[in-house]
């Protein structure tokens, strides 16, 4: 099988790549060569996927199985998209977000019939518009889309709400006994899925005729609080976490540009039925819990000190919060 991944090198493309090519795909990336993944057997093109004269250069008559775009966001991207990959792939897949399910939720437990709505986040409304996008050109046009929405999805970082993306500064605020953010009471109900875990369910997507026209969420069955989320995070370092719990929309008020993320997502419970591609995909099964999935990124982190980022910005701001509460 012959499959681009436009981009495919972020946290979880990363990690679909390396699984993608131990089943023998011949995988290609495009992107602009600036964030190298360190994986053997990528063939790569070079060009900015926002200028479609460069990417139709390096593509030349190349036809692909299945092409994955990791990094289109808006309807923009979806109409570059469309002119260039019709009639040059067999399947498109469209990653989406499962923040994109109806906030607040109306029913608890999420499926792929529940509504697209987000009135919180600008983030998901785009994700929304290109699925919608998509959807017409399948309906009309018989374009060959898939869309998978994955939800908060983790390797080598962390799968917190407030503390920092990509970097060590949960951790090290952890191991310094500093007071850490947990929104809301904590008890509200989440799920986070390990990249391997999710490549697994994705890749037995790709070449599936059945499932165009159609979306997928892929996610682990185990839930969990968000308490047992960071607890277990200093569970594996060794620590006791000082949380101190603030509400949503306390936060939002202090730190603004938290606001999609908690009210349009991470404030609500998440919990998914994954009958769908566990049905597509027969034998799927995310098989890494959190607890053993939290030592694999912290191991990753502990191999390399270059690795332990630590974002001034993100400590200064939950400071500012904690002040903000106190006063």
């Amino acid at each position: 099988m012959k499959v681009l991944f436009v981009g495919g090198t972020g946290f979880i493309s990363t990690a679909v790549s390396r699984m993608a090519l131990e089943q023998g795909i011949e995988l290609f990336h495009l992107n602009r060569g600036q964030r190298q993944a360190p994986l053997t057997g990528v063939r790569h093109l070079r060009a900015d996927a926002h200028q479609p004269a460069e990417v139709r250069q390096v593509l030349g008559d190349l036809h692909f199985d299945a092409v994955v775009d990791w990094i289109a966001y808006t309807a923009a991207d979806i109409e570059r998209d469309l002119e260039l990959f019709r009639g040059r792939t067999d399947q498109f897949v469209f990653i989406s977000s499962a923040s994109a399910y109806q906030k607040p939720p109306a029913w608890p437990v999420i499926s792929e019939s529940t509504p697209l709505y987000n009135p919180h986040w600008e983030y998901s409304r785009n994700k929304i518009a290109c699925e919608e996008r998509l959807l017409r050109a399948y309906r009309e046009e018989d374009f060959p889309v898939t869309i998978v929405r994955p939800s908060l999805t983790y390797d080598p970082n962390l799968p917190i709400a407030i503390g920092g993306w990509g970097c060590y500064t949960l951790p090290d605020r952890l191991l310094k006994g500093r007071p850490i953010i947990v929104h809301g009471d904590g008890s509200s109900l989440w799920v986070v899925t390990h990249a391997e875990d999710f490549a697994r369910g994705f890749l037995g997507l790709l070449g599936h005729t059945q499932a165009l026209g159609q979306a997928f969420h892929i996610t682990s069955d185990e839930v969990l609080t968000w308490n047992q989320i960071y607890q277990t995070i200093a569970q594996a370092l060794g620590v006791e976490a000082k949380i101190v719990h603030i509400a949503s929309d306390f936060i939002a008020r202090v730190a603004p540009q938290m606001y999609g993320s908690l009210l349009g997502d991470k404030t609500w419970s998440a919990v998914f039925d994954n009958s769908k591609i566990k049905t597509f995909v027969p034998g799927f099964q995310a098989r890494i819990p959190f607890r053993e999935g939290v030592r694999r990124t912290l191991a990753w982190f502990d191999a390399d000190p270059a690795r332990k980022r630590i974002d001034d910005q993100v400590n200064a701001e939950m400071d500012r919060i904690l002040a903000a509460y106190g006063r």
